[in-house]
């Protein structure tokens, strides 16, 4: 089995009562909405990270103004024929808070999302979304202090 580790830094970027999401399409095509952000380059500082991929999927520029936590995700992928092995991924998440602090919001051009909008905290649960979103409020909620759920952690 290959063994895959990606790690990714995130923002939850709340004001007036509004979250910034992007959407990205899933595995079967269908829209869902993930928190801006993305994977580090090598040699990237997951800092940097944050800032870019937040520019890049919606056109603003942040200023990081906390770490909240890590999520840690192992999923298993079966085989996929001759071209895709069976594959053990490990997903590293590193979330911060952010605040808008210039550029204008847009939707990303030939990247991994399509669409940039902001969406009342209210109207999350109904939205299509993807887990790292509810991890993340629930983070930016609670704030716990070791940046993660204990009960939840194996």
């Amino acid at each position: 089995m290959r063994e895959k580790l990606r790690v990714a830094a995130y923002a939850v970027c709340v004001r007036d009562g509004r979250i910034l999401l992007a959407r990205s399409p899933a595995d079967d095509g269908t829209p869902e909405w993930v928190l801006p952000g993305g994977g580090m380059e090598h040699g990237e500082d997951p800092y940097d990270t944050v800032r870019r991929e937040l520019m890049e999927e919606t056109g603003y520029r942040i200023e990081v103004t906390g770490l909240l936590g890590i999520d840690s995700n192992r999923l298993r992928f079966p085989r996929a024929g001759l071209r895709r092995p069976a594959t053990d991924h490990h997903g590293v998440r590193i979330v911060y808070t952010g605040d808008i602090v210039g550029g204008e919001l847009r939707n990303e051009v030939d990247g991994s999302t399509d669409m940039a909008a902001w969406h009342d905290l209210d109207a999350v649960p109904s939205l299509r979304h993807i887990r790292l979103v509810d991890v993340a409020l629930r983070l930016w909620r609670e704030r716990p202090a070791a940046g993660r759920f204990a009960q939840e952690q194996s």
